[in-house]
């Protein structure tokens, strides 16, 4: 398996960190499939008991999808591309252990989505997280719907219409992150949550994870499709290249 994904125990907690730190973890193809395969090993590991998520460095969770990688996507590959993403929320949600979202810095479009179908989520005063994807000509579909089983209709609308991002504290106020400690105690309490929940007697444990799993993923296939859908006319239309390009371009100069 490629370095971009590492796994470190603390304990019978295992940490399953993004390590791109370079690039702010972004997605690319490789790091979805470690991230998926990465989950299924761990949870029919007896050795483990919970895992958690988190980026290495300080910087950031995860800046969502690679833009280089994006820029050389076809039409034709936007479905297999975004399956790829969309996979490891999906095998987070199937994990049957505890999953903690430990969130280090920035977690925006995918990184976002990837806290958003975790169990809990610990950040510090400086994680941000928010759902910018239509700022760079990206249909916010997926995003929006995983938003939707936290929030209202009228909050979803606007983080996902206008892009903009919450710091921590307004991201707690709407229980969008159930801890927020200083920065060197994000991964230790994410494990402290971890263990909490893995001690919970094993029956009560599984049905209630079941339950939440059967209503997040009830509307995920269409989501999904409306997604791919969005996608292939946006890049069909050349409009996310035009803006990474330009995004580079700026950041060149």
């Amino acid at each position: 398996m490629s370095n971009v994904v590492l796994t470190e125990m603390r304990g019978d907690i295992a940490l399953l960190i993004l390590n791109r730190p370079e690039a702010l973890n972004a997605i690319t193809r490789d790091l979805a499939r470690g991230v998926a395969e990465t989950l299924i090993a761990l949870d029919s590991d007896p050795n483990v008991k919970g895992i958690v998520l988190t980026g290495a460095g300080d910087r950031a969770f995860c800046a969502g999808v690679d833009l280089q990688e994006a820029r050389g996507t076809k039409v034709h590959e936007v479905e297999e591309w975004f399956g790829l993403v969309c996979n490891c929320y999906k095998q987070i949600l199937l994990t049957e252990k505890p999953v903690i979202a430990a969130i280090n810095g920035i977690a925006t479009g995918g990184g976002f989505q990837m806290c958003l179908v975790s169990d809990l989520r610990v950040g510090h005063s400086g994680s941000r997280l928010g759902q910018p994807e239509i700022n760079a000509g990206i249909p916010s579909v997926m995003g929006s719907y995983w938003i939707s089983l936290h929030l209202g209709w009228s909050m979803n609308q606007e983080l996902s219409m206008t892009g903009r991002m919450m710091d921590a504290a307004e991201a707690k106020h709407h229980g969008l992150l159930n801890r927020v400690v200083e920065p060197e105690q994000v991964v230790p309490t994410a494990c402290e949550l971890a263990e909490q929940l893995a001690g919970k007697l094993p029956t009560a444990w599984a049905r209630t994870k079941k339950r939440f799993r059967e209503v997040a993923l009830e509307g995920f296939e269409e989501a999904f499709r409306a997604g791919v859908l969005g996608q292939q006319e946006a890049f069909a239309k050349g409009e996310p290249q035009a803006f990474i390009d330009n995004f580079f371009a700026k950041k060149q100069g």
